[in-house]
């Protein structure tokens, strides 16, 4: 019987079954751009936006985690491009209707979200904190604060879906 987790090939699997089959390595692979912290917090990430899809018959299971590992990669690298930017005076946004609209957007799906889940959410978006000093500093679990995010971020879908 041939070892489904080493190819690519038609799966119709749970998400469960797919991060068993393909979280360390995934792991694996982003280790060697990211620290070892890092890159676990990018593969939880990976597999929040993976769930949506875990229903469909994913054909190239590890085509996709690492094309969703990738973006959130380089959104990560935007975004501290921008907090670095801002930090040294130099960025300066354009403030246009829609960007209004969306920071209210933005407010009340923070503001509605079960506090739990948003000092998790608040620590790692904006303050760009690891799973594991989050962890540290709320004296709880990485595993805890990563059911946190992925609360968080199920309640964030859900409010952008109304």
């Amino acid at each position: 019987m041939a070892d489904t987790r080493q190819c690519d090939g038609p799966s119709s699997t749970g998400l469960d079954e797919l991060y068993r089959g393909y979280a360390d390595w995934l792991r694996r692979r982003l280790r060697r751009h990211v620290g070892d912290d890092q890159a676990a917090d990018l593969v939880q990430e990976t597999y929040v936006r993976l769930a949506p899809y875990a229903r469909d018959d994913i054909r190239h299971p590890r085509a996709l985690l690492l094309r969703i590992a990738t973006n959130l990669l380089r959104d990560g690298k935007r975004r501290e491009a921008v907090q670095a930017a801002f930090a040294a005076g130099s960025f300066h946004p354009t403030s246009t209707p829609g960007d209004q609209a969306e920071a209210v957007q933005l407010k009340e799906i923070l503001l509605s979200m079960p506090s739990l889940y948003r000092d998790v959410f608040v620590l790692s978006r904006f303050r760009g904190m690891t799973y594991e000093d989050i962890a540290r500093i709320h004296g709880i679990s990485v595993k805890t604060v990563e059911w946190r995010m992925s609360k968080a971020l199920a309640h964030c879908l859900e409010r952008l879906d109304d």
